[in-house]
C-alpha cells in the first residue's frame, strides 16, 4: 500500500506561519517540508493524514495512552497490517513499543508532528466524552444536578465532558464564535472559522437543557431564568488545544428553547505585525508616518468582525517603547502587552468608556487607545484629547473611510473639532486565504474580469499578464477552499484641503471625491491587488465587499 499522499508545495507565495496554522494546529506547508526530507533521509513512505484520513479501526489497535506517550497515530488496517504515523523515526525504543503493543504486523510512516498530535487530541477527546455522552443509558436528566454545579470544567460528568469537548473542539479549529442552536429535533453546534459558520455537530435534543446549565453554570449566570437574555463570561485554560481563552457567553430565548453564543478570545496569542495585517509596502510607509505623529487621532473602520482591535494593536507594537506612555480603555482586553497599561471596561459598577477615558487623561498618557466610539460622549472626549496633546487610537462602524469623518459629526462633534483631530481614518474587511495546499491557478476570461470589477480598458493587460487562483477544497481546509484571513484596507489620510471640506461641514460623497483625488484607493482595489497576488480569490472578494 503506497502513502506518500502529501502534495508538493504549492508555487504561491506561502502566508505567515500565524496564519498557516488556520484551523487549529494541523501541519504547515514548512512543517510538511519537513516531514517529507525526514522521510527521504530515513527512506521511509510519507503520508498525509489530513487527505488519507484516520481508520477507526486502527486507532483500536494500540491504547490511546500508549499513543500519547510515543506520539504517534495508527492511521489504516489492512490484511491483518496496521499502518502507523511516526514523528521521529530516530526514536527506536518508541518503535519498538508500538511493535509490541499490537499483535499485528506494523508498517511505518512519516507524518508532519503536528498532524500526529492532532489527531491525538481527538482521539482522546473522542474516547473520553463522545463515547459516554452520546450512549443511550446517559445518567437521566434529573440526576445530573451534582455533575452540572461543578465549577472547576475537569470533572468527569457527561454532561460536563460534552460541553468541554465541544469547546476544546472550537478552539483547536480556531474557531472565533461558537453557537449553540435548539431545533425541533437536535441541538445544532455551529462555528465560525475564519468569518464563515459551518455545522460541527449535531446533539440530540434531550442534552439541550443540560448543556445550556453547563454553560450558565460557567459564566456564572441565574440557571433558573430561562425567559430574558443572559451575558457572561468564562475564562478557560484549553491547553490540550495550546489556548488560553477568554469566553464571552451569551443566551436568547427562542422558541425552540434557550440558544447559546460563545465568542472565543485567545488571550495566548500575540498580536500581529503591520506587515502580515496585509497592508501594502506603501500603505505601510504611510502608517508608520500617521503613529510617529505626538498628536491627532487614527481611527480604524468596518463592520464587526472585521479585525479592526487586531490592527490597532498592531500600532500599538509599533508604540510601546520605554519614553512612552501608552493606556487602553477596552471591551474586552483581546491581548495582553507588556508595557502597556490596559483597562477593561465595566459597566455593572460604572466604569464605562467615557468615564474611563476621563481617568485615564489624568494619568498623564501620551497615546490612549479606545475600543470602539459607541456615543457621542465618548466621541467628544477623545476628539477633545487629540487636541491636547494626546495621540488616540479608536475604533468605528461605518462602511468606509470617507463615512467615519461624517459620523462622527452626524454625533454630535463640530466639524471643525474633527478636521483638526483626526490624522487618518483606516477602514478594513477581512477576507479569507486560499489554502495553498490545494489552491489552483486559472487564466481569466472577460466574464472573469467583469466579475473582479476591472475597468474593460485594463481588460487586454489582464487578459495576457493576469493570472487568478481559486478554491478547490482539501481536508487541510476543511474542503473550504480557505485557510486564514487578510486584511483588505482603504487608507484616507488627512491633508490641508480636505480639512478644509471636513470643517465646512461638506457631504461625504464630497469628502470620497477629495481623497481619492489626493491618492487613496476604494477597498475592491487593493482586494483586487491580492487577488493577482494569488492570496484569495474573486469569489470570496465579492463575499466581503459590496
Amino acid at each position: 500500500m503506497s502513502v506518500d499522499t502529501a502534495r508538493p508545495d504549492s508555487d504561491a507565495a506561502p502566508p505567515s506561519d500565524n496564519d498557516n496554522k488556520g484551523s487549529g494546529g494541523a501541519a504547515t506547508p514548512a512543517d510538511i517540508t519537513a516531514a517529507r526530507e525526514l522521510a527521504t533521509r530515513f527512506r521511509m513512505p510519507l503520508v498525509d493524514l489530513a487527505v488519507v484520513g484516520i481508520n477507526p479501526e486502527a486507532t483500536k489497535e494500540i491504547p490511546i495512552k500508549v499513543l500519547e506517550r510515543v506520539g504517534a497515530i495508527p492511521f489504516a488496517f489492512e490484511d491483518d497490517v496496521l499502518s502507523i504515523a511516526i514523528t521521529d523515526p530516530e526514536n527506536v525504543h518508541s518503535i519498538d513499543e508500538l511493535r509490541l503493543a499490537t499483535k499485528y504486523a506494523v508498517q511505518f510512516a512519516i507524518a508532519p508532528e503536528e498532524d500526529v498530535l492532532l489527531e491525538i487530541r481527538r482521539l482522546s477527546r473522542a474516547s473520553e466524552a463522545f463515547s459516554s455522552v452520546l450512549d443511550d443509558d446517559l445518567v437521566p436528566v434529573d440526576d445530573q444536578a451534582d455533575d452540572l454545579e461543578a465549577e472547576d470544567g475537569i470533572t468527569d460528568g457527561p454532561m460536563v465532558r460534552l460541553v468541554n469537548s465541544i469547546i476544546f473542539q472550537a478552539a483547536e479549529e480556531g474557531a472565533s464564535d461558537v453557537h449553540f442552536e435548539p431545533q425541533e429535533d437536535a441541538v445544532v453546534v455551529r462555528f465560525r472559522v475564519d468569518g464563515v459558520l459551518r455545522v460541527a455537530q449535531r446533539v440530540p435534543r434531550k442534552f439541550l437543557s443540560g448543556m445550556v446549565t453547563r454553560l450558565k453554570v460557567l459564566a456564572k449566570l441565574d440557571i433558573a431564568e430561562r425567559r430574558k437574555p443572559q451575558d457572561g463570561r468564562i475564562s478557560l485554560d484549553a491547553a490540550a488545544a495550546g489556548r488560553l481563552l477568554d469566553v464571552r457567553v451569551a443566551t436568547l430565548p427562542t422558541v425552540e428553547g434557550e440558544s447559546v453564543t460563545m465568542r472565543l478570545l485567545d488571550k495566548s496569542r500575540t498580536p500581529p505585525t503591520l506587515e502580515e495585517l496585509g497592508l501594502t509596502e506603501e500603505m505601510r510607509g504611510h502608517f508608520h508616518g500617521i503613529v510617529a505623529k505626538p498628536t491627532g487621532a487614527l481611527f480604524v473602520t468596518g463592520p464587526t468582525g472585521s479585525g479592526k482591535s487586531t490592527s490597532l494593536y498592531a500600532a500599538l507594537a509599533e508604540l510601546n517603547r520605554p519614553e512612552i506612555n501608552v493606556i487602553t480603555v477596552e471591551d474586552p482586553v483581546e491581548y495582553r502587552l507588556a508595557g502597556i497599561e490596559q483597562v477593561q471596561i465595566n459597566p455593572r459598577a460604572g466604569l464605562t468608556f467615557s468615564t474611563a477615558l476621563r481617568s485615564i487623561l489624568r494619568s498623564d498618557p501620551d497615546v490612549v487607545m479606545v475600543g470602539e466610539i459607541r456615543d457621542v460622549e465618548t466621541a467628544k472626549i477623545s476628539i477633545e484629547s487629540a487636541l491636547t496633546g494626546h495621540f488616540v487610537l479608536s475604533t468605528m462602524h461605518t462602511n468606509d473611510a470617507p463615512g467615519t469623518i461624517t459620523r462622527l459629526n452626524e454625533m454630535g462633534v463640530e466639524p471643525f473639532l474633527t478636521a483638526s483631530a483626526i490624522s487618518a481614518v483606516l477602514a478594513q474587511r477581512l477576507a479569507r486565504k486560499l489554502c495553498v495546499t490545494c489552491t489552483e491557478e486559472y487564466q481569466p476570461g472577460e466574464a472573469d474580469l467583469r466579475a473582479a470589477r476591472v475597468p474593460e480598458h485594463e481588460f487586454q493587460e489582464y487578459l495576457e499578464n493576469a493570472t487568478f487562483r481559486r478554491a478547490a477544497g482539501c481536508p487541510r481546509c476543511s474542503n473550504t477552499g480557505y485557510r486564514g484571513r487578510v486584511g483588505i484596507f482603504q487608507l484616507l489620510q488627512m491633508n490641508d484641503d480636505l480639512e478644509s471640506l471636513v470643517a465646512s461641514g461638506a457631504s461625504r460623497d464630497v469628502i470620497e471625491q477629495m481623497a481619492y483625488e489626493a491618492g487613496m484607493r476604494p477597498l475592491w482595489e487593493d482586494g483586487l491587488a491580492k487577488v493577482r497576488e494569488g492570496v484569495t480569490s474573486v469569489e470570496e472578494l465579492a463575499r466581503v465587499l459590496v
